[in-house]
This record gives structure tokens, sequence and C-alpha cells, in this order.
């Protein structure tokens, strides 16, 4: 009577592992490619690095990408309330690390030692309204004015940049110059030809010969 054979244990995943799922019809290599370029992906990665002294090796990076995508997509469907809660923590810690560097600032004995706690208590001051003030702007986004703008001269001239009039060609004004010399179109003005005599005296007539200054 033969033995039965045992089948082999599957091999235990490592927190460290990722667990891939391939789209259908995705060659391999192009799985490992979206995987890579995946910005959630990466940021769980280094995440994770910096997590290890605080939550140990066991943090499992597949949970860890999940968790990402999902607050991820609350935030592109418009829910902010994760980001809310991120930077109200972080304000808080800044304000932390602001007193505990001023209190050290307090004691220290040596004027350099104060100087070096007191400068990174202000940059940590300086982070935190930052950080708060970033909130408020997510909470009441300040409105959007569009103005006009105007060039304003030296003189009393102003110049607006709004939409310029359509501009006349060379030709446009060249036509226009010659319509003053002639009397209609075609006709050119003669100086020299004898005017017509207006309404006003109708009994003018052209100034003769006899009229005229000898001459000499």
């Amino acid at each position: 009577m033969t033995k039965p054979t045992k089948q082999p244990k599957p091999a235990k995943r490592t927190p460290e592992a990722l667990a891939v799922t391939a789209e259908p019809n995705e060659k391999p290599e192009a799985s490992r490619a979206r995987i890579v370029t995946s910005s959630v992906v990466r940021g769980a990665v280094t995440g994770r690095k910096y997590a290890r002294p605080m939550f140990g090796d066991d943090v499992n990076l597949s949970a860890y990408v999940d968790q990402l995508s999902q607050r991820a997509s609350k935030v592109m469907a418009g829910d902010m309330s994760g980001v809310e809660a991120m930077l109200i923590t972080q304000a808080n810690t800044l304000d932390m690390i602001f007193n505990e560097l001023a209190c050290k600032a307090a004691h220290c004995e040596y004027l350099n030692q104060m100087e070096a706690h007191l400068r990174h208590a202000l940059r940590a001051q300086a982070q935190c309204r930052a950080t708060l003030e970033a909130l408020a702007e997510i909470k009441n986004p300040r409105p959007v004015a569009f103005v006009k703008q105007a060039n304003i001269a030296h003189g009393p001239q102003q110049v607006n940049n709004g939409a310029s009039p359509p501009a006349r060609t060379h030709k446009e004004n060249r036509e226009q110059s010659n319509q003053l010399l002639e009397v209609s179109h075609g006709q050119w003005l003669d100086t020299g030809a004898t005017g017509t005599a207006g309404r006003g005296d109708q009994a003018l007539e052209t100034v003769g010969a006899v009229n005229r200054a000898d001459e000499r």
C-alpha cells in the first residue's frame, strides 16, 4: 500500500510582499509596469519604511495600498474629511513640537543652545500656522474674482485691455485719402476749373479779362 504524498505547503507571504492582480488580457510585464508607476504603491512602500520604527515589521504592504487607494478615491469624489483630519492632527503635532522646544530653550544655560532651540521652535510654529491656513482654505475657499485689467498711463490716458477695434488696412486709408482729391469716383478735381456760383448770389459770374489786373 502506497503512502499518500503530502502536498507542499504554500509559501508564507511576507508582509512586504505586494499582491498584484492582473487585469483581463494583461501581460505580466504590463502588470508590473502598472504597479511600478502607481503613485499609491510607491507612497505605500515609502510610508511603510517610515512606519517601521513605530509599528514594527508586521504592517502588510497590500493592506496599506488598499487603504491609501480608498482614501484617494474619497478625495477624488469630493470627500475631504480625511484630509481635514490629517491637517488638524499635523497642526496639533507641530504645536506640541513648538512647546517642547520652547520649554527646552527656557532651561538652557548657554545662549547658543537657547537660540538653537528657539529657532527650531519658531519654525515649528510657522509650519503649524501654514497647516492651519491650508485647512481653513479647504473649509472656506476664497471666492475668485475676475477683474478686467487696465493699464493706466502717467497722464490722463487710460488703456483697457479689452477687445480692440478692427484695424483698417493700408489700402483703405489710401483710398480715403484719394477720395479727398476727387469730386466723385473716377473724376479728378481740377483746381483750375471754373467754380459754380452758389445759391446765395446767383448773379456771380466769372471774372473776365476786363476786371483783371494788367500784366506788366
